[in-house]
């Protein structure tokens, strides 16, 4: 994929100048895109495609109101801005509040280690999945149904603003999603592994390892007790530290959730003690070789690494220019759109509990009966309401592992199972296979991560206990 022209470049500069006195703020976003999708399942394959775009968005802002509009013919472009000026005169009946950034014009290529997934064959893709397929299949006589699903895309976007800024970016990102279903008679297990990268293809091979894992614990799963319903002190390792600080608590930090929401502001006030003295949560784009890293969000601000709990306290939230504005906060870097076919909003980039003191051993010591729960087969939040499906457990007893056991389903309130973490491991771990979804704009790329977690009371759903 070739950059952008500067004739491309230069038209939408010179828009620009023409019509900005017009409004408090105009934007064009110059988009194109590659992408392939292959699904296969069971034997068959039920999705094999490539998409390539060309296209763009508007956005001018008057009086605090929004004009919006997309498109697919730089033809258009002229014709949009004056629908996007006039929708936002139509809605401005305030002050438009937008946090100062300075001004940029770069440009940014390619960042990637190895091979550029858009250079690898559709077949190539294919038989890749293939394979995998076979892995999961030939695992078990057991196994009964499959599922390979592959992504991959690369965007290359032009920024303009009237506030004379200019950047042109360029990013790749795949993904992989395996999944297994074993049955014996009425008894079905699923098993699941995702992985994802903006690196290289390369590391989407040699998985078979990991593949076959999704596989043995869907098998393994059909002959472990369920485990008995109740509250128990738990255990996450990394990967379930991820998922819960990104949705139990991230989408929380999102200050467009919060500055329109009286109440859910007054929760969420600065100085608030939310966990032990030990605790610190990040979220930040500016750690490099991740899924949710970039150079500037879609707003043109540079990313950040932004602390939104340090030594337990609440200090930050994420920002895009309007909630920063309005809350008199700085600009993180946090407004993303998935493409040109949506506006930014307030997203999560890479999120993160930092790193502990504990020994993961020592997170067992003195539990007499708990829970120790791995990797995530499911997971939905309700705004500070979390329920998390562990992909594997076990019982803790007297400080030690016991019997494995399945249907593992960990559930509570964000804010007190905050206050419940009792020790932070010493380990830590990313998991890049995110993909996050907030008003309609799913699959957008994240990355989250952690150390081992102990935390008391979560209430742990499973059978109902004969006691």
């Amino acid at each position: 994929m070739q950059q952008f022209s500067e004739t491309y470049k230069n038209y939408a500069v010179d828009l620009i100048r023409r019509y900005c006195d017009r409004v408090d703020f105009l934007a064009i976003r110059l988009e194109q895109s590659e992408a392939a999708t292959i699904l296969l399942r069971g034997t068959k394959v039920e999705t094999l495609s490539e998409e390539f775009a060309l296209g763009g968005q508007v956005r001018a802002c008057h009086r605090g109101g929004w004009g919006f509009t997309s498109f697919n013919s730089i033809n258009l472009l002229q014709e949009r801005i004056e629908e996007a000026i006039a929708a936002a005169k139509w809605v401005g009946t305030s002050t438009t509040q937008l946090a100062a950034v300075d001004p940029i014009q770069i440009s940014i290529p390619l960042q990637i280690s190895g091979t550029n997934p858009r250079e690898i064959p559709l077949s190539q893709k294919k038989a890749l999945c293939s394979h995998y397929a076979s892995v999961l299949r030939e695992t078990s006589p057991d196994i009964a149904t499959v599922s390979v699903r592959y992504l991959d895309s690369l965007q290359n976007v032009l920024y303009v603003t009237s506030e004379q800024t200019a950047i042109e970016q360029t990013w790749v990102d795949m993904e992989m999603r395996f999944a297994a279903t074993a049955r014996q008679d009425q008894c079905v297990q699923t098993g699941r592994e995702t992985t994802g990268s903006r690196k290289a293809f390369e590391d989407l091979e040699g998985l078979e390892n990991q593949v076959r894992q999704a596989a043995l614990r869907a098998v393994d799963a059909l002959d472990l007790p369920a485990v008995k319903g109740g509250t128990y002190p738990v255990v996450i390792d990394p990967v379930l530290t991820g998922l819960f600080v990104h949705e139990a608590f991230g989408h929380l930090s999102e200050a467009d959730m919060t500055y329109e929401n009286p109440e859910l502001l007054e929760v969420m006030t600065m100085g608030k003690p939310f966990g032990p003295a030990s605790l610190n949560i990040y979220d930040g784009a500016a750690i490099a070789g991740h899924r949710g890293s970039y150079g500037y969000d879609d707003e043109g601000v540079p990313a950040t690494i932004t602390p939104l709990i340090e030594s337990g306290i609440l200090v930050g939230r994420l920002h895009s220019r309007e909630t920063a504005g309005r809350l008199g906060e700085q600009p993180t870097g946090n407004a993303r759109c998935l493409n040109y076919h949506f506006p930014p909003i307030v997203r999560m980039s890479n999120t993160w509990i930092e790193r502990g003191t504990t020994s993961v051993s020592d997170l067992f010591t003195d539990i007499k009966e708990g829970i120790y729960a791995r990797n995530w087969l499911s997971g939905m939040t309700n705004g500070e309401m979390f329920t998390f499906s562990a992909g594997e457990a076990w019982m803790i007893r007297n400080g030690r592992l016991a019997e494995p056991v399945r249907d593992v389903t960990l559930s509570g309130n964000a804010f007190k199972t905050l206050k419940h973490i009792e020790a932070i491991g010493d380990d830590f771990g990313w998991d890049e296979s995110g993909g996050c979804g907030k008003a309609e704009q799913v699959g957008l790329s994240v990355g989250c991560g952690g150390p081992s977690l102990r935390i008391r009371n979560v209430v742990v759903s499973g059978e109902a206990s004969s006691e």
